[in-house]
């Protein structure tokens, strides 16, 4: 039977697991198998760059901390890391969707976005959509393209008045 200390050492890490992931915006759960240093290093500065976290955790405390925020997630097999965004989630499920693009052994598992359990189907939409500067930078040029034609249609109008006289 485990002792008392390495029980309270457990809950202790349950309940600060479950106080990051009640804040988060993102919490993606991710397959660690497979992966070498020099990937992990990587990914883990790619998605602290975006402002989430990065840690492998036991699937234990991971249920229970899932628990606690009122969550249950039945896919928790095989060892299993975890990345927690708080601010903007978008960054952080683009930079892991990245890098399973890159590396197929690399898996999602699932997630709790915006408080609510998300599939991986899901979530990959998500990733794949383009981020906020990309979609108004082709509004943008819709706009430009639209007063272009609005411009060049006037200028028409204008020209055909000018012949007619008026």
């Amino acid at each position: 039977m485990a002792s008392e200390k390495i029980l309270e050492q457990k809950q202790k890490e349950v309940a600060e697991l479950a106080a990051k992931m009640k804040d988060a915006s993102l919490v993606l759960l991710v397959n660690y198998r497979g992966i070498n240093v020099a990937d992990d290093t990587a990914l883990r500065k790619s998605v602290r760059e975006v402002g989430a976290e990065y840690s492998v955790i036991k699937n234990n405390i991971i249920r229970r901390a899932l628990k606690e925020c009122g969550h249950d997630f039945e896919t928790l097999e095989g060892p299993s890391a975890v990345i927690i965004a708080q601010e903007e989630y978008l960054p952080a499920l683009k930079a892991i969707y990245k890098f399973s693009k890159e590396n197929e052994f690399y898996t999602m598992k699932g997630g709790v976005l915006e408080g609510k359990v998300s599939e991986v189907e899901e979530l990959m939409t998500l990733a794949q959509l383009p981020s906020r500067e990309e979609l108004i930078a082709k509004l943008a040029g819709c706009l430009l393209a639209n007063v272009s034609k609005l411009a060049a249609t006037l200028d028409a109008v204008r020209v055909k008045k000018e012949e007619a006289g008026e």
